[in-house]
């Protein structure tokens, strides 16, 4: 019958320099199911190093090593942690019990990565702890039990998965003599009901109650009785437990890794605070730079288009500032007709412009007095405050009114509210005030400059004696290119003018660019809030090495009772991301909480909540944690459970 533990030849040795130090030298031992072995021997006899090599937490430099008729050898790290957690209960001199799990929990965590159903778990762990007598202690933390009641728990935690073999490191070392012995109890007691028992001791009255003593001296069996005929069989409980799906199996062990990654981090708030403020700094950056960009670029381009877009504006001459008497007649009444009547064209507006003096009673003040239709307070989206604009009875019959500004009313008439009806002399003529236009307020600031609009007959007939014009303003139908307007408006004048005497100037041109640099500008921002949320991730995977280096004993303990590399992976990757992810939260309320502000301080600015901007900010805190959680993840599920286990 093939013997449950069996050491053939084992050798195991460190390096210590450029030397090779032999601890195990040519080990060989055979354990059958159901014994209640002592392993003694004095200290550095290489007694611990041969239980790790029997738990499967360390390898053998040579030879070969069955448990029930497997090679370990052959088994991969995984396999190994399955090997563990199935057939292995581990119980420590220091107990090694998590501090932050009460003892319930602590007796679960084989359970959690054999992915056992978790109302079994809850209830096999109560169950056990009962039948240890502490009944009344289910729910306390480590700190609070005694060390034989921590003992004890840790007893619990080796035979929650079934615990065929229980490897016992110094079980009674870090006990008084009472406790001590209620412990060698329980190890007899399930020595009787079937596991199998190995204590590793220096303490002769703790072998002398195994049934078989092996003695281990500077590396080499000197005493090694054979195998009692009759043992106990074991019972196989532990086959029987239920187990979920892969499925449930993986959402149970993200829902530890997720509740042990909130407990670390409530446990060292300050710390964790500390951290996420880098992230809290650089997400609120990214968002409130997009939510007050994209308000600021809204409103750049609401005020280009209330200048008026979608509209081309043609002057004489070759280009901005040319005053060649040759091109200052271009424009003619005809140009503005037949400009009109092209189908792209919604209105077609005229302008005659001078600098001339506006005087009512001892009030005198230079103007710019433009020559204009009734659309063109339409074309630049300008509304009338008081009074109308010009209709078409006016501008036929060269009437001589006037619409106002609001600083020529403030100048003219500084005690007046109603002026409509009041007569003011424009250069040498008279007019009537018909209306008072209301300037929309622009980011760009309003000009200083009076202004004042007669109708473009009669600033061309009464005031000017001139008969061509100085620009003309198309205002093209929603619907059309404005690009390819503009080429049809040069064709058809250089056609009617047989040269190309004037320019046009589109104000899509002026938008567009507008929208250009208002992207660029707050790209450009964007990396440099990038540039903060970077900082904020090396801040949380320098935090993140910490912790590593901190629990390196927990990491040890988890691998001990079965986690995978993978387990400890995904455990401290969601760590890592969810930092990031309430770093990212409080991130994105305090950007909400500046764009709040912001819209206080400034009513015209339309401040919006773009559900991308959010959903963009949570992925960055996400790959955030990811990438910068990836190297202490890495670093944690890449511990030797031996090294961990060791770490003080």
């Amino acid at each position: 019958m093939t013997a449950l533990l069996e050491l053939k030849d084992i050798r195991r040795s460190y390096p210590s320099g450029d030397e090779q130090i032999e601890v195990l030298k040519g080990v060989s031992i055979t354990i059958e199911a159901g014994e209640m072995v002592a392993i003694v021997g004095a200290s550095g006899s290489g007694k611990s190093t041969l239980m790790n090599i029997l738990g499967c937490l360390d390898k053998p430099s040579s030879g070969s090593y069955n448990v029930a008729g497997v090679d370990t050898a052959s088994l991969n790290s995984d396999e190994l942690a399955t090997l563990r957690r199935e057939h292995f209960g581990f119980i420590f001199q220091r107990y090694h019990l998590l501090s932050h799990l009460n003892a319930t929990q602590n007796v679960e965590v084989p359970a959690v990565y054999a992915g056992t159903a978790r109302v079994y778990r809850q209830q096999r762990a109560r169950a056990l702890l009962m039948r240890l007598g502490l009944a009344e202690r289910v729910d306390y933390l480590p700190s609070q039990l005694s060390g034989g009641q921590q003992q004890r728990v840790s007893i619990a935690r080796a035979l929650m998965n079934g615990g065929q073999v229980i490897l016992a490191d110094e079980p009674t070392g870090a006990l008084d003599t009472h406790s001590g012995e209620e412990v060698m109890a329980t190890l007899k007691q399930l020595r009787e009901q079937g596991h199998t028992v190995i204590i590793v001791t220096h303490d002769p009255l703790v072998a002398a109650q195994a049934q078989r003593i092996i003695e281990i001296r500077d590396g080499e069996i000197i005493s090694n009785p054979p195998p009692l005929s009759q043992a106990v069989k074991p019972k196989g409980d532990a086959n029987s437990r239920p187990t979920i799906s892969a499925f449930r199996q993986t959402l149970s062990s993200f829902r530890e890794a997720f509740a042990m990654a909130w407990l670390a981090l409530a446990a060292n708030k300050m710390r964790t605070l500390l951290t996420m403020l880098g992230i809290i700094i650089g997400i609120a950056s990214v968002v409130s730079i997009v939510i007050v960009g994209d308000a600021a670029k809204q409103l750049v381009l609401e005020d280009i288009r209330s200048i008026g877009t979608n509209t081309i504006d043609v002057y004489p001459g070759k280009d901005f500032g040319d005053d060649d008497p040759q091109y200052q007649q271009a424009l003619k009444y005809t140009d503005l007709a037949a400009i009109g009547q092209q189908p792209w064209v919604e209105s077609a507006t005229p302008s005659i412009s001078s600098n001339l003096r506006l005087r009512y009673g001892n009030v005198d003040a230079a103007a710019s007095v433009n020559g204009v239709n009734g659309q063109y307070f339409n074309v630049y989206g300008m509304t009338m405050s008081q009074g109308t604009t010009f209709n078409d009875e006016q501008l036929n019959g060269r009437a001589q009114v006037v619409v106002l500004d609001s600083n020529s009313k403030r100048q003219l008439f500084p005690n007046k509210v109603n002026v409509i009806g009041e007569v003011i002399l424009v250069g040498n003529m008279p007019a009537t005030v018909i209306g008072v236009a209301e300037e929309k307020q622009s980011m760009f600031g309003s000009s200083k400059v009076l202004r004042v609009w007669l109708p473009y007959n009669t600033m061309a007939g009464r005031v000017m004696g001139q008969s061509w014009l100085n620009t003309i303003t198309v205002r093209v139908k929603e619907g059309y290119d404005s690009h390819e307007a503009e080429q049809q408006l040069n064709r058809m004048l250089a056609l009617r003018h047989g040269k190309k005497d004037f320019f046009t100037y589109n104000m899509d041109g002026l938008l567009k660019t507008a929208e250009k640099t208002t992207r660029t500008l707050q790209l450009f921002l964007t990396l440099v809030a990038v540039i903060s949320l970077l900082v904020g991730g090396i801040g949380v995977m320098n935090i993140m090495l910490v912790s590593v280096t901190e629990r390196t004993k927990e990491i040890g303990i988890r691998m001990a009772v079965g986690a995978r590399a993978s387990d400890v992976l995904q455990q401290f990757l969601i760590e890592a991301v969810l930092v990031c992810l309430v770093g990212g939260a409080l991130g994105i309320s305090l950007s909400l909480l500046i764009a709040f502000t912001l819209g206080l301080f400034l009513p015209g600015w339309q401040i919006g909540f773009s559900p991308m901007a959010l959903l963009t900010a949570f992925a960055c805190s996400t790959v955030t944690g990811v990438l910068f959680g990836w190297l202490p993840a890495r670093n944690a599920a890449r511990l030797n459970p031996i090294d961990a286990l060791a770490r003080e």
